[in-house]
């Protein structure tokens, strides 16, 4: 009785094909150098939310602990996503949720994302980053600097490309880079 009424709290585990299917824009970036697809659904700030055609859920903010507060130990559930402002790829995500679904292992997952704006320097090449540890090489390199904002955004991952996906999630083309 507990478990049946914790899944119809949100969500609803896969059923026969009665059941309306939703098709949300899939976006592509990067987890420890391999492709990922995930969703964005909601987003901290108006200006943010409108770019990338989700809502806008102000409270999300409240999720972002300040570097105070985690200086004396106070966890989150946020983790990092790095947007590159001045060259054009794919978010990179430090933690995936592996495997996908209920056997999730990964402790650091989480859907919910603090934004980081990585900029290339001028005169650095900028290349496709495909992982935390990519980022934060070039960063000790001095080929990057990273901003950290406020933005806090809802991006469920839900495929891990070859790895596979969430029951249920299919990819019916592969969205192009």
């Amino acid at each position: 009785m507990a478990a049946a009424s914790l899944v119809g709290a949100c969500a609803v585990p896969p059923s026969a094909d009665t059941e309306p299917k939703a098709h949300l824009p899939l976006a592509r970036g990067w987890y420890d150098g391999q492709e990922v697809f995930y969703v964005t659904t909601d987003v901290s700030t108006p200006e943010v939310a409108k770019a990338k055609g989700a809502n806008y859920a102000p409270r999300l903010a409240d999720a972002v602990v300040s570097k105070a507060a985690r200086a004396t130990g106070q966890g989150s559930s946020l983790d990092k996503v790095y947007a590159v402002a001045n060259f054009k790829q794919g978010s990179v995500f430090a933690s995936a949720p592996e495997p996908m679904g209920a056997g999730n292992k990964s402790r650091a997952y989480s859907p919910l994302w603090q934004m980081v704006t990585v900029t290339w320097r001028p005169g650095q090449v900028a290349r496709i980053l495909r992982s935390q540890e990519e980022i934060l090489e070039a960063v000790d390199k001095g080929a990057l600097m990273l901003t950290e904002t406020d933005v806090v955004l809802n991006c469920p991952i839900v495929h891990l490309g070859a790895k596979g996906g969430l029951p249920g999630v299919s990819i019916d083309r592969i969205p192009a880079r």
